[in-house]
């Protein structure tokens, strides 16, 4: 079986080619047509959206698994198009193929989607109402692949990291063998997830006998601020020798840590379904970061 895998270069997407190897044939696509050590890959950009469906009728992949987005969140503010173009009209033609081909369609979105009100942990089927350009073409996104008609899984996420690539523990992990002091914001609560798990579980959601379509929140389990992730991070890295000392971490609010586009304060998604539908137990996102920091330790 071919898997095609969009984005083979991001933190999931690098992670998606170990967790779905033993699955098949997997292709990878960057909009380069390299993967970050160095190998050829194939060519897929999503600022021209109907250049894919040259690439699916060559390829003829049995599973597409979809990880390229565009994840500038402030930037998408002011180059609204390409964000639209990447987010949501790609993702569109990838499931009309996919769906006239007959084969499942893997797609991934976020948090964003929500406006940040909420108090308790968001369902799959509670409305909509995204904050700025990144969480409306991502919710765009997810519509248009449900309109295509075809088999499904959209996958929402949060807080995604990963030992590699540019993420927010890295840059604490960067930043706070620099300085003594740093200041993160603390009213903007949510799940940090490892990129490792969610390409774990799409392996398995895939190979679940049930054939579902449709949409589930896809993160660890429970719950911090970024001011609590930071502080986790420290404190696990100092712990397996990562770092030496650590810095003291400030709590701010969002308000003074002004930024182009407006963050949800409340990002916390419910992951029962996901848990129920495929049977897969999500651990804690404390567990996870011990993981990650394990992986960067090593």
């Amino acid at each position: 079986m071919t898997i095609l895998v969009f984005g083979g270069n991001g933190q999931v997407g690098q992670e998606l080619l170990r967790a779905l190897a033993p699955l098949g044939e997997v292709v990878a696509t960057t909009r380069s047509g390299l993967l970050p050590d160095g190998r050829a890959c194939e060519i897929a950009d999503f600022n021209q959206p109907d250049s894919l469906v040259a690439l699916l009728d060559r390829v003829q992949p049995r599973t597409v698994v979809n990880a390229a987005a565009y994840t500038a969140v402030d930037k998408a503010e002011q180059d609204v198009e390409a964000a639209f173009r990447a987010n949501a009209e790609s993702p569109g033609v990838i499931a009309r193929w996919s769906a006239a081909a007959g084969v499942p369609f893997v797609h991934y979105s976020t948090d964003y989607v929500f406006d940040g009100e909420g108090t308790a942990p968001y369902r799959e089927d509670q409305p909509t109402a995204p904050l700025g350009v990144y969480g409306t073409s991502k919710r765009d996104g997810e519509d248009a692949v449900r309109a295509a008609g075809g088999r499904h899984l959209i996958f929402r996420t949060a807080w995604v990291y990963a030992s590699h690539g540019a993420n927010f523990l890295r840059t604490m992990l960067r930043v706070g063998a620099e300085r003594d002091a740093l200041r993160v914001v603390a009213d903007q609560v949510g799940t940090p997830t490892p990129a490792a798990l969610i390409a774990d579980v799409t392996a398995q959601a895939l190979q679940h006998a049930g054939g579902l379509s449709g949409t589930w929140h896809l993160t660890a389990s429970g719950q911090t601020s970024w001011h609590g992730f930071a502080e986790a991070i420290f404190a696990e890295a100092l712990a397996r020798g990562v770092l030496a000392k650590v810095p003291s971490v400030e709590a701010i609010a969002s308000s003074e840590y002004p930024t182009p586009a407006k963050r949800p304060s409340w990002s916390v998604l419910d992951n029962r379904q996901l848990q129920k539908d495929f049977g897969i137990a999500l651990p804690s996102w404390k567990d996870g970061l011990t993981r990650v920091i394990g992986e960067i330790a090593g």
